[in-house]
């Protein structure tokens, strides 16, 4: 493999990598925080037990998010200097935002909420943990701001001399209309993500108490896991009607400017009006079109998905060589090597990708169907198909965000920055004229087989640690640590602090 092979290789896992942990970050932290507004205003001990709960489960997540997250901003600067020549000046104002408003706020609030149970007031302290997730949406759409701006380059201009793009209106690029489709749909997909989590956790444990048949056992699976499952099955409606609703929205935007994307998610080879959606393609799925098949289609699908209309001239949606002609007519790159460009991202990736976004939300809406009648009102169940469900539903939200970002990052190949259809030509960059010309394949290769092990044993640790603290379950007991509900110390007792007892 040259460099340019194994930078997007070793990219791809590290992103993948850090992306395990990024949705139920963002998407837990406000779960954790209604948990904790419950038991403010209630002061009913449930709603503590599950905050110290899920509270414990959100920081391993987080702690091994950060660190799978750093690594990232190296390889701009290591292995893709030369895109970051190139954008830098527009790249990095919106990272600099996350890095230095939300990501600085995230962490420094979450230190006081973990140190903090003892030492703040009950509000501040339940301020803390609003504050982180808040924060984390807030990274979330900076971090999308930059990625927005790849997909469709705004509020900069080129400028001949340096060879660079150039900012020169960062309200437009905070304002950028494909940021502002990601973005809801990238959060609703994280709410889905940590409802289904709850809900798959607080499954299984309601299903284990109940089939032990223990007065003690049923009351706690009612007292606390039922209305766990009850907050996560919220989420979880929320976040796919939201998931939903947007990514139709996004979808429209995405056939503007990236219409080869969705041609490619379709392996639709030729133009036509009424394209249909198809579910199962065989045949060989190369950039050619050649015997491509679709066995199973529905009607007029793929072409709502684009242009919102099912039929008739508005609902043409052309293919991918259609794509490659207007591409080559307008842009006539070459590559490296001299051969044109072909304009058509990988047909296998790009179809199989957008169909397993889509597909793994199916585990979701089973276990939500579930959950809705099973515990309708008031019940618990011991129904051991609903503790099934619940943990083979876990991971596939996580499945449906990985491979939405597969979808969207190789969708927009040959391009790491895709061209503005309105906006300026020269803005562009071929994926291949973004690598750093200085670093030696077997550089590349040895720091990716390093960060492929470490990432490894990382998540290793991470399954390790949430198996074990979800397997343990809600605390059995719990106290309000809070300064509202300690005793004063006795001022006459030998252990009572002194005044500034650690200046003696």
């Amino acid at each position: 493999m040259d460099a340019l092979a194994l930078a997007r290789w070793q990219f791809a896992i590290t992103t993948v990598y850090h992306f395990i942990f990024v949705p139920l970050t963002i998407g837990l932290s406000p779960l954790v925080a209604i948990m904790q507004t419950a038991w403010v205003r209630t002061g009913n001990e449930r709603w503590l037990r599950l905050t110290k709960f899920f509270g414990k489960l959100l920081l391993i997540n987080f702690a091994l998010g950060v660190v799978t997250g750093i690594v990232q901003e190296f390889q701009f600067g290591m292995n893709w200097s030369e895109y970051s020549r190139f954008v830098g000046d527009v790249f990095g104002a919106p990272l600099a935002m996350e890095a230095l408003a939300a990501f600085f706020i995230e962490s420094t609030f979450l230190g006081l909420w973990i140190f903090g149970w003892d030492r703040l007031n009950k509000k501040v302290h339940l301020a803390c943990i609003w504050a982180v997730a808040i924060a984390t949406n807030l990274s979330a759409f900076f971090i999308l701001a930059a990625n927005s701006w790849m997909q469709h380059p705004v509020g900069a201009i080129f400028n001949p001399e340096t060879g660079r793009a150039e900012m020169n209106d960062i309200g437009a690029v905070l304002t950028n209309n494909t940021l502002w489709a990601a973005f809801p749909h990238q959060i609703t997909a994280t709410f889905l993500t940590a409802g289904t989590f709850v809900t798959g956790i607080a499954a299984w444990w309601m299903v284990r108490l109940v089939r032990t048949r223990k007065a003690e056992n049923v009351e706690l699976a009612r007292d606390v896991y039922r209305p766990a499952v009850t907050l996560g099955v919220i989420a979880m409606l929320v976040g796919g009607l939201g998931v939903a609703v947007s990514g139709d929205i996004q979808g429209k935007i995405m056939y503007e400017q990236q219409p080869g994307k969705m041609s490619s998610a379709e392996a639709l080879c030729q133009g036509s009006e009424g394209a249909a959606f198809s579910i199962l393609t065989i045949g060989d799925l190369s950039n050619s079109c050649e015997n491509v098949r679709h066995l199973i289609e529905i009607p007029g699908l793929a072409s709502y998905l684009g242009t919102g209309h099912f039929s008739g001239p508005e609902s043409y949606l052309p293919g991918v060589e259609d794509v490659q002609e207007q591409m080559t007519e307008r842009y006539g790159d070459v590559t490296a090597s001299g051969d044109p460009v072909t304009y058509t991202p990988n047909l296998a990736m790009t179809y199989w990708s957008f169909r397993l976004m889509i597909g793994m939300a199916a585990g979701s809406v089973l276990l939500a169907l579930m959950a809705l009648w099973l515990t309708r009102k008031g019940r618990v169940t011991d129904n051991k198909w609903f503790a099934r469900v619940g943990l083979i539903a876990i991971p596939m939200p996580f499945l449906a965000n990985s491979f939405g970002w597969i979808f969207t990052e190789m969708g927009r190949q040959p391009w790491v920055v895709a061209p503005n259809p309105t906006g300026i030509d020269q803005i562009r960059l071929l994926t291949e004229r973004g690598v750093s010309t200085v670093v030696s394949p077997g550089v590349v290769l040895t720091s990716m087989i390093v960060f492929t092990l470490v990432y490894g044993a990382l998540a290793a640790v991470w399954f390790t640690l949430m198996r074990r603290y979800a397997i343990e379950g809600v605390p059995l007991t719990v106290r309000d640590e809070s300064p509202e509900a300690q005793e004063p110390p006795d001022e006459d007792s030998e252990s009572a602090d002194r005044p500034l007892s650690f200046a003696y």
